[in-house]
């Protein structure tokens, strides 16, 4: 062991200082408590076997809004169980409610930002952050730059429960100070392929294969199509999971009737 790791541990206290030092091949424990994301193999993959809170966690995904919460679901339903609420800050597409309802994310626990500049959501997330009166934070910053990004670490070191900030993918070239970064794209029959880019501890060098059939979609399937290796061949959506209601073109319009 290193002076300077000698040094952290004599400084802090014995619960803290086993959570901030941790040897290079073996992943570090979080020093606050963590929450299950739904996933075992991804559990199995992150410090302290849940989503982490007292810290950002970056998402990089493409396109955005497409899969944040058949990743997130899971772990956002247990916020609001807890009683707490979620809020979105500068989500790309309006909240579709009875989508989030299976995951146990109720209306009235659920508290949208719109913000469309980056200044907005910057400042936005900052304040949530600070106030820290709400369970979980999901903020969209696409346009973030690492100076920005650091700040948002500092503050959140202080936020009990997670903050999570989604970015696009191409964003994996670039340096942050998240402690946490995955990469998530859609795979094979509803699946999500992640890829942990940064962790405390040694890198994971395979991509993990999720299990993931939205909520809603899970509810109406039969048992022997929800079994690994039996799912049909769903296609990957492309776009947000909530209905479209179109105005009716001419051609099916009825006709006037006249009096």
């Amino acid at each position: 062991m290193s002076a300077l790791s000698l040094r952290l541990s004599g400084d802090l206290p014995d619960c803290l200082a086993s959570a901030a030092i941790w040897r290079g091949d073996a992943l570090g424990r979080p020093v606050a408590a963590t929450q299950p994301s739904g996933f075992d193999a991804l559990d199995a993959a992150l410090p302290g076997g849940g989503w982490p809170g007292f810290g950002l966690t970056e998402l990089l995904l493409t396109p955005a809004g497409a899969l944040e919460f058949r990743l997130l679901g899971p772990a956002l339903g247990r916020v609001c169980t807890a009683g707490r609420c979620v809020v979105l800050v500068g989500s790309p597409h309006r909240p579709h409610l009875p989508g989030l309802l299976p995951h146990g994310i109720p209306a009235r626990q659920l508290v949208w930002v719109q913000a469309e500049t980056v200044a907005e959501r910057l400042w936005a997330t900052e304040q949530l952050i600070k106030a820290g009166s709400c369970g979980a934070v999901v903020a969209w910053l696409p346009q973030a730059r690492p100076a920005q990004l650091r700040r948002l670490q500092v503050l959140a070191s202080g936020h009990e429960g997670p903050v999570w900030l989604c970015r696009p993918a191409v964003a994996a070239r670039e340096s942050s100070a998240a402690p946490l970064r995955l990469l998530a794209r859609p795979g094979d029959d509803w699946a999500l392929q992640i890829d942990v880019l940064k962790r405390k501890g040694a890198p994971l060098e395979r991509t993990l294969q999720l299990p993931s059939v939205p909520a809603g979609l899970s509810a109406a399937l039969p048992p022997r199509l929800l079994e690994a290796g039996h799912w049909p061949a769903f296609p990957v959506p492309r776009e947000a999971d909530h209905a479209v209601v179109r105005a009716p073109t001419a051609e099916h319009r009825r006709p006037a009737v006249s009096h």
